[in-house]
């Protein structure tokens, strides 16, 4: 397809998704076309940082998305064409793009073919998420007629804010951290998977055990978390709730990150920051940290011990 000169990219809806498909981000900005990232408004903070893109913010109501896309199409006019990429599997995200007048890509789920312009099948065989929106984008943007790489890289880069960087370092001071080895530990975990609770039960006495061997631990949840994590590490240092461009330059900071199969395991991955994740009812496959310096404890089914995570945690802040 010719003459193609912005596209509507709609991101997932969860922050470790959101991380996952930077990879698809950057193959779409790579063709040169203007590029319209729509996504649930705290992407915003997240993304910031990232040149070239501009914003969308989506309420989660089909109807009230398809005019704020419809609108902003209307008021920003443009030569070529626009396009849409959908990277989540939903019926209502295509739907939104559909009656905004957008002819799009994305994989065929829930009955959704006839709503895509460009329907794809999701390849055979079982990939990380991270290659299979990468599959996804690479497809789409083939039949466009952009080039970009067959795979993703193997790392995922995310540029912080100045400004997200400069309050990490001022919290830092704040709590006499700047100049101190300190240990992120991220002690929760929103929902649970297949009716089992995604937390590590141990927290609190890897807490101790670290603290008693010099070392400081710390923990930032967000205000929802902040009770939970209290109940399960109650002797960390806790810090106040910051955004979320402004945590991910907290954990570029970390000398460690230890966390569940979670979110902040993704945005771990966005630094060169050592992580821990620890796996017990989940599996990482498909979901895991998609990062060389992240290390996986535990398997499905089976929590990790308590001395195991101590011995790999040491291992990793005092390397011989």
């Amino acid at each position: 397809m010719k003459n193609i000169s912005r596209i509507y990219l709609r991101l997932p809806n969860w922050i470790g998704d959101v991380c996952m498909s930077l990879p698809s981000l950057y193959a779409v900005l790579n063709t040169g076309c203007e590029v319209i990232v729509c996504a649930k408004p705290w992407a915003e903070s997240l993304l910031k940082g990232i040149v070239g893109i501009q914003f969308l913010s989506l309420s989660g109501h089909w109807n009230k998305d398809r005019e704020i896309i419809k609108s902003h199409k209307k008021n920003n006019p443009v030569k070529g064409k626009s396009v849409g990429l959908l990277l989540p599997d939903s019926l209502t995200s295509a739907l939104t793009f559909r009656l905004a007048g957008l002819s799009s890509a994305g994989y065929k789920d829930d009955g959704r073919s006839l709503l895509l312009k460009w329907p794809f099948d999701k390849p055979p065989k079982s990939l990380h998420a991270v290659e299979s929106w990468y599959h996804l984008t690479h497809c789409a943007l083939h039949k466009w007629h952009f080039k970009s790489a067959a795979n993703p890289e193997t790392t995922l880069v995310l540029p912080l804010d100045d400004g997200d960087t400069k309050k990490a370092d001022i919290l830092l001071q704040e709590h006499r951290l700047n100049d101190r080895k300190f240990i992120l530990i991220a002690p929760t975990a929103t929902g649970k998977h297949k009716g089992k609770d995604k937390v590590w039960p141990k927290f609190s006495a890897y807490t101790r055990n670290l603290q008693a061997l010099g070392y400081t631990v710390v923990m930032c949840p967000p205000p929802n978390e902040r009770e939970a994590a209290f109940r399960n590490a109650p002797d960390a240092l806790c810090l106040p709730a910051v955004g979320l461009g402004v945590f991910v330059a907290l954990i570029s900071k970390a000398a460690l990150v230890v966390c569940n199969d979670s979110g902040v395991s993704h945005l771990a991955s966005l630094t060169r920051t050592p992580q821990i994740t620890l796996i017990g009812v989940t599996d990482p496959k498909r979901t895991g940290p998609w990062s060389t310096t992240a290390h996986i404890c535990g398997s499905m089914g089976h929590w990790p011990e308590l001395d195991a995570v101590i011995k790999l945690s040491t291992s990793i802040l005092t390397p011989s």
